[in-house]
């Protein structure tokens, strides 16, 4: 087991290394390649020529290529110093960049919205977990039967509406219409029964979508794994139907589950911005888009770099998942 972890740690280490090569260069060297004037891009359109050159001395555009992605990667773990257009600034580690335009470090910004983000992910992850799998595990065991046909027409729908549509229409049922819950976000540090009311909605909202897909994935999972030869030797033994299904069906199910969780939860923490546009939540994803809007590229780059750092540890997690749900993974 530790040889494993060791495996998987040192795998990670290289891959975080990997990715931040990868946003480098998605944000500094193509850019480049196709003519475009990074510091341009990083101070905003209506720059004057003294902004933009200050800029380019501040992000070393000028030095060798291997200067500029070790200023970089630095900046990460140790901190950055901007020295250009006659002023000094100083970006403290973990320095995820530093916005010229609104004259502010990226990490407390992203700090600022992150637990925003994270609670509405963890949240609809054990909404859409509890009742997708449920779900998906029941219409594999009656297959064929109403509740099947009605689960998957429901999981059907679920995958098919967009975001925006079943939340603004949520919005408009239980909060505008009968008034049930607040549409309106507050901070957990100023009422927790405010927070959970206004959080409830985009919830169950997001939770829709992703437990349609999980219903449907459990299902056809749970199918083939019901028809291998030890399911029915482990009947064939006399077993009780509870524990074939729960000790052994669902332990080979749970693994393309675990999969599917790493990588959405990984990219919903990173930023859901569908959801967290239609509810007005202060999150990362409301944030990159007004980014987006103001062409801020430095909160761009911090939100693409923490969203691809957050892929890689919520699939770390599940290689660890793997090894207690599976021995023979850890021969992997």
């Amino acid at each position: 087991m530790l040889a494993y972890l060791i495996r998987r740690l040192f795998a990670a280490a290289v891959m975080l290394v990997v990715i931040i090569l990868v946003v480098f260069s998605i944000f500094f060297l193509v850019p480049k390649w196709a003519g475009v004037d990074i510091a341009a891009s990083f101070v905003g359109k209506q720059a004057d020529p003294a902004a933009v050159e200050g800029v380019r001395q501040k992000l070393s555009l000028d030095e060798p290529i291997y200067t500029q992605v070790w200023e970089f990667f630095k900046g990460l773990f140790a901190g950055r110093t901007y020295v250009g257009g006659g002023d000094v600034t100083q970006c403290s580690a973990p320095c995820f960049g530093y916005s010229f335009r609104s004259e502010q470090a990226i990490w407390p910004v992203l700090t600022d919205r992150f637990p925003v983000t994270l609670s509405l992910a963890l949240g609809a992850a054990v909404l859409w977990l509890l009742f997708g799998v449920a779900a998906g595990v029941l219409s594999a065991l009656k297959r064929g039967t109403l509740w099947d046909r009605g689960a998957m027409v429901v999981a059907l729908a679920g995958v098919s509406l967009p975001i925006y549509f079943t939340g603004l229409l949520s919005l408009a049922i239980f909060s505008y219409g009968l008034g049930w819950l607040d549409a309106q976000y507050v901070p957990l540090d100023e009422s927790f029964t405010g927070w959970l009311g206004g959080m409830i909605l985009p919830w169950i909202t997001l939770a829709f979508l992703y437990a349609a897909m999980y219903a449907r994935i459990t299902r056809a999972t749970m199918l083939e794994i019901l028809g291998e030869d030890y399911i029915r030797t482990a009947r064939a033994k006399g077993l009780r139907e509870q524990t074939v299904i729960g000790k052994h069906a669902m332990r080979s199910t749970m693994t393309p589950i675990l999969t599917m969780l790493g990588m959405d939860l990984g990219a919903l923490i990173g930023g859901a911005i569908l959801t967290e546009s239609t509810f007005n939540l202060p999150g990362l994803g409301r944030e990159v888009l007004n980014a987006i809007k103001n062409l801020d590229l430095p909160v761009i780059l911090g939100v693409t770099l923490i969203t691809s750092i957050a892929v890689l540890i919520a699939n770390l997690v599940v290689d660890f998942l793997y090894a207690v749900i599976d021995p023979r993974v850890r021969l992997a």
